[in-house]
């Protein structure tokens, strides 16, 4: 198999195979940005094809931000029962399905069944705790710089693929945009056919930085026990105090970037005359930034207090959306926003994750990370509505933008909360 081939000659050089695997699965959350993302440069067309509302539209993608998240822990449980490669194969399949369809939609519930239900289930079925799965059961030391990269490749995403998708709706339609983000499902599918593995025990190793194979622990046998066992994890969890400053504050993250600038931001854009291929540049600017940001929170929260790496980054984040509104949205001034709060968009996710291992246990860390994912979703399909609300009732989209930097900066308080000497949830000895 070209996995244990590849395992060897790593072997050979000192490279454990979990950076291949990280390789993957990078490529695969990569694509599965730029299906999320997709959306967002849809927008404008989609009312100029169909005479669609922005609250309609909005409507749809709050669905898919839902399912997103909802979908997280009961995917980390079947990541834990059936294997992650199968699962990423099956969330690749899905997605390409939903897409390729959508090409003939014609009538609104037809965006609400692919882009809100189909598209929603199929990227949830990875999502963020693809990459706490991958961080977690691969790697004892770096887990943070793993995780920081790992979420890098939402902004990498953006970089590689709104500038294009935008171009290419201008110019030959939105269909064709989408053609593009199939071909790159498939590219990704077959990356994880050839080099994905589920633990490093399938090829007799040992997690990065450890000395011990570790075997796969026993799962739930029948489906109902598997379904359940997100539903008694979150029971365990919900009793530790920790597991509600990460919700909430996930919820604002979620809020403040996918559910309001990755949805809104063009359009808004487009309300001061800023065409969607310049109004993609800045997001693609902002990922430029943040998987610098990202990658550099992954090798602090290694090292640092991870309350306040997270009261920096949403205070921050704060800051800039409080100044987008009072800006003249000139070249300046939006590239000043995108430097300051992409170097924070996903630069939340490694002090979560590991405020997450070390309170309920590396284990099952993955499934409180679905649902505290599933907090982050939530915020951002709340504000994917009300984005799209408020600017079909006041024709403005700058009330979100204002109560998404407040929220940010209530996040910042909450999380100094958190106690850092707080003894590990009651997950960690279940």
């Amino acid at each position: 198999m070209l996995s244990t081939h590849v395992a060897r000659r790593l072997s050979v050089r000192n490279i454990h195979y979990g950076w291949a695997v990280v390789g993957a699965t990078f490529l695969t959350m990569l694509v599965v940005a730029g299906a999320v993302g997709a959306p967002g440069v849809f927008i404008i067309p989609l009312q100029k094809e169909f005479g669609w509302s922005a609250a309609d539209i909005s409507g749809a993608l709050a669905i898919r931000f839902l399912l997103f998240g909802g979908m997280g822990p009961f995917a980390a449980a079947f990541m834990n029962r059936f294997g992650v490669r199968r699962m990423m194969l099956i969330s690749l399949s899905i997605v390409i399905g939903g897409l390729l369809l959508s090409l003939g939609m014609t009538e609104l519930w037809q965006l609400v069944l692919l882009w809100g239900v189909v598209i929603g289930l199929g990227t949830g079925m990875t999502a963020m705790v693809l990459g706490a799965t991958v961080a977690t059961r691969w790697f004892g030391q770096r887990r943070g710089l793993v995780m920081g990269l790992l979420s890098a490749s939402t902004a990498t995403g953006q970089l590689v693929f709104l500038p294009l998708l935008a171009g290419l709706t201008e110019t030959h339609g939105w269909r064709t945009a989408l053609l593009l983000v199939c071909g790159a499902i498939m590219v990704a599918g077959i990356a994880v056919i050839l080099l994905m593995r589920d633990r490093p025990a399938d090829l007799g190793l040992a997690p990065y930085g450890e000395s011990e194979v570790q075997a796969a622990p026993p799962q739930p046998g029948s489906l109902a026990a598997l379904l359940v066992m997100p539903i008694h994890v979150l029971r365990d969890a919900a009793r530790v105090p920790t597991f509600w400053i990460l919700f909430f504050s996930f919820f604002i993250c979620g809020a403040s970037t996918n559910g309001l600038i990755q949805t809104h931001f063009i359009a808004m854009c487009g309300d001061y005359g800023l065409a969607a291929v310049g109004a993609a540049s800045m997001l693609a600017m902002m990922g430029f930034f943040d998987f610098f940001g990202t990658l550099g929170s992954g090798w602090l929260s290694d090292r640092f207090d991870n309350r306040w790496l997270l009261f920096v980054y949403y205070g921050l984040r704060g800051l800039s959306l409080l100044y987008l509104p009072f800006s003249d949205f000139s070249l300046y001034s939006l590239s000043l926003f995108a430097v300051f709060y992409g170097l924070d968009w996903i630069a939340t996710v490694p002090p979560t994750l590991k405020l997450t291992a070390q309170r309920f246990g590396p284990e099952r860390a993955n499934i409180v990370f679905g649902w505290i994912f599933a907090g982050h979703q939530l915020g951002a399909a709340s504000a994917a509505l009300g984005g799209g609300l408020a600017r079909t009732a006041w024709a403005s989209y700058m009330p979100a933008f204002i109560g998404a930097g407040i929220l940010c900066l209530i996040g910042a308080a909450m999380v100094l909360l958190i106690n850092r000497d707080q003894r590990r949830g009651t997950l960690a000895t279940a």
